[in-house]
């Protein structure tokens, strides 16, 4: 997979526009939580007030207060609030109905410093100020969290003022007591503070005749607003994540796609020989597909789920640092559950792509030779054959499948466990009041967030090793050496060509063979000439005239087109001198024409009729209505074998190349359209360079040179008359074909 990771360099401006979405996309998802524990903390619990500072306090109550304030505190409370007269301000006497009776203090603008020095000031007068009415109020169930106050409330005469009471103690005691007062203050939770803070604000706006209900309701539809704001740009950048995403692993694909077929177009049969069609076909598609799907998810979880992982863990721990341990214990719980998962997973992983191969090659196996197993009646061994590769390959898969269903629920088991025990944990924090509701509803969803980032992660480390072995696979055909290449400094053919092949000294030895195939070849086809190479079967005949186009090259020796070696030239400038025409023929889908226009896209339609007149193919070609436009289907299945020979040959002549090679390409024809080819091949292609395959005498008696092949070697070299008096094995193998008439 690292050895593809190059193939992204087009896409960098994507990946990285998609991880800044991303960045966005999670800072959207982990604000939400948030959102939702200020609805609950502030505009359910504390009625929509936000701070420990009022906006508005009456003059009486801001005179009780400052009993408790050092003198910094009071120039600091001084500076913070104005003093408003009594006023007939609609806008403000709709917001502060007491104006109308009594002067008030408001709040100046702030900056976020002062502010942030005068809200626990502010925050424990007011505490102060409420406790001390509720005991005025019920002297009898007086708190015990405040510090000795020089009388007994309880002993007060009725009507009296619990501050008046205070104002007339003297100083000394006054500030004894604020100095208790300040110690246990700093002792209990912010979270008390916060709430008996808002709770004496609210009883003060109550005074105010302030509605709350409409700042509960204001503050809850702003927040729950601005999470609907948020969850629409979560959304918008989800989906272009998942756009920019796609587009590049798409991409990504299809430039893997295009080299690997390029790549597979400039092997030779020496590279062939190392992978097998099936397996290039399952790297082709198979494989690429899981390289797309896993850079898609790459792009889409394996940069999302740590930020929102780590972002979820300092979020989560910024809310309650009290229960850390209950996240690093799902987490621990979690990874563990991923590696037991990935290790069992892991093997089958590297040897699912060569079942899915071998699966391939069975199947193609059984369809390209469906007529030979009829022919056999082996239907039932093949079947046991297709059902051993199947079976294996479905009882991988299942095997892979049921270590995912597994993972799966023990992946909730997890969660739900995870959220049990921070609402174990987290009632007990509130009923301390050292944790607030929403922050627990918060850390929960954070915790949720954190183990969804984490199955992601893991839902991505189930997928790669499948990924990594299909990208190594495709690496291996990517990377693979050709043997034969172009010459640095490629020579070009001689001007007017004429199709002059030699074969000087020429020995070949397939790879890793441990002899000569070809020993010694040495003859010359001249231009306007007929050479046909006849021998026994696996005889070296078809691996000569693959010398000719560099299918193969010579280990020792040269092949010569106009005294130019073909390793000297490129292989498109050589290929493109010769018409080559397979034993097999091989037909494309498509029609009659777009077969024949494979050779030449500009030929005329006289050529292409001509050529078909030459092939012998014109007969059965218009037999059909249809004409040149009949449809071909793939490989050529719907004409005969002779058929498919005649319509090879037509292609070949389209080009009109200088030289043509025929390797048996006669074999499917009977005798007497065999001699009409010929025939009408020597009139029309008389000054062409001509070399053909065959194992027929019938069809070489006429070429002007026959070269006989007998174990790699040249046995007999010269006219068919020639080595019927001088090559025994010629002899032998004219004898065994035609009667001595025929020879005569």
């Amino acid at each position: 997979m690292l050895r593809l990771i190059k193939y992204t360099k087009p896409y960098l401006l994507l990946i990285l526009a998609a991880i800044v979405l991303l960045f966005i996309m999670a800072n959207a998802d982990l604000a939400l939580p948030d959102y939702l524990s200020q609805i609950v903390n502030v505009g359910i619990q504390h009625n929509g007030i936000e701070d420990a500072l009022p906006q508005a306090i009456r003059v009486e109550q801001l005179d009780r207060m400052s009993l408790f304030f050092s003198p910094e505190e009071q120039n600091l409370v001084d500076e913070a609030y104005r003093l408003i007269e009594v006023s007939d301000d609609e806008a403000l006497l709709a917001q502060y109905p007491a104006l109308s009776k009594e002067p008030i203090y408001l709040l100046e603008d702030l900056s976020d410093q002062t502010q942030a020095a005068l809200e626990p000031v502010m925050a424990r007068g007011l505490i102060i100020l409420y406790i001390l009415e509720q005991v005025q109020e019920n002297p009898e169930a007086a708190p015990d969290m405040l510090a000795r106050l020089p009388f007994d409330p309880a002993q007060m005469p009725p009507g009296m003022d619990i501050f008046t009471v205070l104002e007339m103690a003297p100083p000394a005691q006054v500030s004894q007591i604020n100095a208790q007062i300040q110690a246990q203050f700093e002792g209990m939770p912010p979270t008390l503070i916060e709430q008996l803070a808002t709770a004496a604000i609210q009883r003060e706006y109550e005074a105010l005749g302030v509605n709350i209900s409409q700042i509960q309701t204001n503050y809850i539809l702003r927040t729950g607003g601005m999470m609907i704001l948020i969850s629409l740009v979560a959304g918008i950048t989800s989906i272009s994540v998942s756009y920019l995403a796609a587009r590049t692993s798409a991409g990504v694909a299809r430039d893997i796609r295009e080299d690997i077929f390029t790549k597979v177009e400039s092997f030779s049969s020496q590279e062939f020989n190392n992978f097998s069609t099936a397996s290039l076909i399952t790297r082709a598609t198979n494989d690429v597909t899981q390289v797309q799907q896993v850079t898609f998810m790459i792009i889409r979880m394996a940069f999302f789920a740590p930020i929102l992982g780590i972002g979820g863990v300092i979020r989560a721990v910024d809310k309650s640092p009290n229960m850390w341990w209950i996240i690093a214990l799902a987490v621990g719980l979690l990874l563990l559950l991923i590696f037991i998962a990935f290790s069992a997973a892991m093997p089958k992983f590297k040897i699912i792509q060569k079942l899915i191969d071998r699966l391939n090659l069975v199947t193609r196996e059984n369809l390209s030779g469906m007529m030979v197993i009829r022919a056999f009646n082996r239907q039932s061994f093949e079947e046991v054959r297709f059902d051993g590769a199947n079976r294996e390959l479905a009882d991988t898969g299942l095997f892979i499948n049921r270590v995912m269903a597994a993972v799966m629920p023990a992946m909730m088991l997890i969660m739900n466990g995870l959220s049990i025990l921070i609402i174990w944990v987290g009632a007990d924090q509130i009923a301390q009041s050292t944790l607030q509701v929403g922050d627990m509803m918060a850390f929960l969803q954070y915790s949720m967030q954190i183990m969804f980032a984490f199955m992601m992660l893991s839902m991505l480390f189930i997928f790669l090793p499948r990924a990594f072995v299909s990208g190594d696979r495709i690496a291996e055909v990517l990377e693979s050496e050709n043997v034969i290449l172009d010459p640095p400094q490629p020579q070009s053919f001689p001007q007017p060509f004429t199709g002059k092949i030699e074969f000087k000294d020429v020995y070949f030895r397939y790879p890793d063979a441990e002899e000569d195939v070809l020993q010694d070849i040495t003859f010359t086809v001249k231009p306007g000439e007929t050479t046909a190479i006849i021998g026994s079967t696996g005889c070296g005949k078809s691996t000569v005239i693959n010398l000719i186009p560099r299918f193969f090259d010579v280990s020792k020796g040269a092949v010569l087109l106009d005294d130019v070696d073909v390793r000297e030239v490129t292989q498109s400038d050589l290929r493109d001198k010769i018409g080559y025409i397979p034993q097999r023929g091989v037909l494309f889908t498509g029609t009659v024409e777009s077969n024949l226009r494979f050779a030449d896209q500009d030929a005329s339609q006289d050529t292409l009729l001509e050529a078909l007149e030459i092939a012998q193919a014109s007969e059965f070609v218009f037999a059909n209505p249809d004409g040149v436009q009949a449809e071909i289907s793939q490989g050529g299945t719907n004409v005969s074998g002779g058929q498919k020979q005649r319509l090879s040959i037509a292609r070949a002549l389209v080009k009109k190349p200088p030289i043509f090679i025929f390797d048996d390409s006669f074999s499917a024809l009977d005798f007497k359209t065999d001699a009409a080819l010929r025939r009408a091949l020597k009139e029309k292609t008389g000054e062409s360079t001509v070399l053909m395959v065959t194992q027929r005498v019938a069809t070489v008696k006429a070429a002007d040179q026959i070269i006989v092949l007998d174990n790699g070697k040249i046995v007999g070299k010269g006219t068919h008359h020639e080595l019927m008096e001088t090559c025994q094995t010629y002899q032998e193998i004219a004898t065994s074909q035609l009667s001595k008439e025929e020879l005569a």
